[in-house]
């Protein structure tokens, strides 16, 4: 009789047991799976525009000075309107010339990126030195040099886009024209200004 007793009791004790143990290590295992997916969405440390251009091997060069009568940039506001901008001096291969006549693509690629180089100096110079500050390119408004049959602009016009989406990321992302012209200022192959919000 006492034995039939104490086997349910045994039963059910053991029940518990293995139940407690289920339970705590099913908690357990939740707790650290919880740990690693907070580690994993920890914000990144963002880089800084100046630490993205050393890493690309860019050095800003200094504003440089107008070719004629006006200003190189236009402060109203949070916003900064940019005159018109070639290649800094001095000037290489690529730089001067037509499209579709005198120069490939890649070649006028690479001089709307190193118009965007230029560009940059003087978004610095608006900025008080700090780029930083840029909260937004706006609006970016590109001119090439083109032949009559000419008509890859905006794949020229990319390479000044690229840049400031390399630098700047999703505040480098703008609204864009690229439009093709019958002749530049001294020859140049490739002219752009910009629209740019700097913070308050």
């Amino acid at each position: 009789m006492l034995t039939k007793q104490i086997n349910p009791m045994i039963k059910s004790v053991l029940i518990l047991f293995l139940f407690s143990i289920l339970f705590f290590g099913c908690s357990r295992t939740n707790d650290q799976s919880t740990k690693v997916v907070e580690a994993s969405i920890e914000p990144l440390q963002e880089k800084s525009p100046e630490d993205i251009l050393k890493e690309l091997g860019i050095t800003v060069p200094e504003m440089s000075v107008p070719i004629a009568s006006y200003v190189k940039y236009v402060k109203t506001g949070n916003l900064v309107f940019v005159a018109g901008h070639g290649p800094c001096s001095p000037r290489g291969k690529g730089d001067t010339g037509t499209l579709g006549k005198d120069l490939t693509v890649e070649e006028g690629y690479q001089a709307a990126r190193r118009t965007a180089i230029c560009l940059l100096g003087t978004i610095k110079h608006a900025a008080g030195g700090d780029l930083s500050k840029v909260k937004r390119i706006v609006r970016v408004f590109g001119m090439v040099n083109s032949a009559p049959d000419f008509n890859e602009q905006h794949k020229v016009i990319n390479g000044a886009s690229d840049l400031f989406l390399k630098v700047f990321g999703e505040k480098g992302k703008h609204a864009r024209a690229a439009v093709g012209m019958a002749s530049l200022p001294v020859n140049l192959s490739v002219e752009i200004e910009l629209v740019v919000e700097l913070e308050e």
